[in-house]
Parts: C-alpha cells; structure tokens; sequence
C-alpha cells in the first residue's frame, strides 16, 4: 500500500515532464497551471482553437452608472468579448471600457473563468476617459487627412484641366504661331492660386506626398508658361536670316608706345549726336599758353 501511494504521488510530476498516454520516450507538449481554487490545470493558449466541446455559458451582471445589463456569454471567453458586447447597450466603444471584478481592473485578453467569474457575477463598468480622449484625437486626425486627401484630389482635376490649355498654347508658340498674352497671363494666376491652395493644406504621410508631388506639377506649368511668354513676345523674322557673326581681330600693337589698336568695333541702334571732348593736354596747353590781359570791371 505503501509502494502504491508512492506512486500517485508522484503522478503530477511525471505528467509535468511526459505524456500519460504515450510512450515513455515521447516528452509532452502540454502545460500547468494553478487554478484560483486550487485544482491543477492545463493551461489555455487564447489563440489556439477552443475544444469541440462547448464550454457552459454564464450570466453575468455588469453595473454602469446605477443600470444594471445582464449579459449572457460563454464561461471561457475573455474580457475583451465582455467589452464589445456591452458595446451595443451602453453605447461606449470597447476601447473606452474599464471591467472591475472583485475591485480590480482586469485585462482585455483575461479569461471570465482563470479570473474566477461564475454564473450571476457582478462586474462593475466604468468609462475610460483617457483611452476615450486619444481615441477622439485619432479620429479628428483621420478626418483631416481624409478632408486634406479630397482637397488634394479636387485640385489635381482643375490642374489637369489647366494643362491642356497649356498644351494648347504650346502648341500654338512653337510653330511660330501668336497668342494674346493676357491668355498667358490669365493662366499663370489660375496656376498660382492652386498653388496657394496646395501650401494651405497641412498633412502628414502619404497625402503629405500627394501634397508635394501636385506643387512640383504646377510649378512646371508655371515655368513653361513664362517661358512661352517671352518667346510670344519676341518680334518674328519674317523668313530672313541673321548675319553669321564675324570672329573679331586680335588687337595690334604700333610702335613702342605701348598705344593699341584695335579694329573691334560695337553698333547700337541709335546713336546720340556726337560730343566733342577736347582732350585734356591740350586745354592744359592752351590754358599754359594763354596771354593774360588786364581787365576792367565796370558798374
């Protein structure tokens, strides 16, 4: 008798390290844990499938404020479960709840029956201010950036209907061809104003690039419009054809004087009526070599 008791003693330990129902050589896979009463348990894993066998299901009372809802759920399910069924009558987000059982706040991935909850259990419900307050912020963001990403778009259509008529006058300038420059003008405005409307819009990530790829698009537009600007305002050939440019001469030195001459010589278009400047030495000679005369000053 002895001998036998010995060896059901010793059965948890043996189970711990290998299987019961294998071989002696095959180790197991399982683990144990503690139950609150006492009882020695194999421990569940939440993301690995339930047993086909469907666990009990309790009624549980949670208290919000001083309401009372009794909600019936599986024994076995989590407190995160809980939460989103009391989505619906309390009206709070899940992510906005606090479940307090024997006045601790439990986790959302705790199971009802590892904490101890049993059929007609109270559980209190509180609101979590501060989960509720991020939640508010993320979804203000989330909505700024879908309001910024729809403005982006709506002003990606109206450029795009301004680069056809940019095309247009391109295609007008480059085969020698004249447009009223107050069509240029006007188009470069519209250009700008969506621009404006493009460094008014604060984003972030990939609306931020959205963002940044439309302003790069319009400042391109602008670009060749100013250039088709000055070239609409240059004066046409007529069909002739420009001088070819002579090579200018290297300037030649006369005697030791150190005197240049050159036969490099600018036009302009219109010439003033030519000064003559008298030279320096010679009014400095001529003023060396002038007689003086005494003179009489009269009233």
């Amino acid at each position: 008798m002895m001998r036998m008791k010995t060896k059901a003693t010793e059965l948890p330990t043996a189970t711990h390290g290998r299987s019961v129902s294998g071989g002696g050589d095959e180790p197991a896979a399982r683990e144990w844990e503690l139950r609150p009463g006492g009882m020695l348990v194999q421990k569940r894993n939440p993301d690995s499938d339930r047993i086909s066998i469907s666990p009990p299901t309790i009624r549980v009372r949670v208290k919000y404020g001083s309401v009372y809802h009794e909600i019936h759920i599986n024994s076995q399910a989590t407190f995160g479960e809980l939460k989103k069924m009391l989505t619906g009558p309390t009206g709070l987000d899940h992510q906005d709840q606090k479940l307090l059982y024997k006045d601790k706040e439990r986790d959302s991935k705790a199971f009802l029956d590892m904490a101890g909850v049993k059929d007609k259990s109270k559980i209190v419900l509180i609101e979590d201010e501060i989960s509720q307050e991020r939640r508010l912020l993320e979804m203000r963001k989330n909505a700024k950036m879908e309001k910024a990403s729809k403005s982006i778009s709506e002003i990606s259509l109206e450029v795009d209907r301004l680069a056809g008529r940019v095309s247009a006058l391109e295609s007008i300038i480059s085969k020698g061809g004249r447009v009223g420059e107050k069509d240029v003008v006007t188009l470069i405005e519209l250009l700008m104003n969506q621009l404006l409307k493009l460094d008014a819009i604060m984003a972030d990530g990939d609306v931020k690039l959205q963002r940044k790829l439309q302003v790069k698009r319009v400042q391109k537009y602008v670009e060749t419009l100013d250039m088709l600007k000055i070239k609409n305002s240059m004066p046409s050939n007529n069909g002739q054809k420009l001088a070819p440019t002579q090579e200018p001469r290297q300037p030649r030195r006369s005697g030791s004087d150190g005197v240049v001459v050159t036969t490099k010589w600018e036009t302009f278009d219109s010439l003033p009526a030519l000064v003559p400047v008298p030279s320096t030495s010679t009014s400095r000679t001529n003023n060396s070599g002038q007689a003086k005369f005494p003179w009489e000053f009269f009233d």
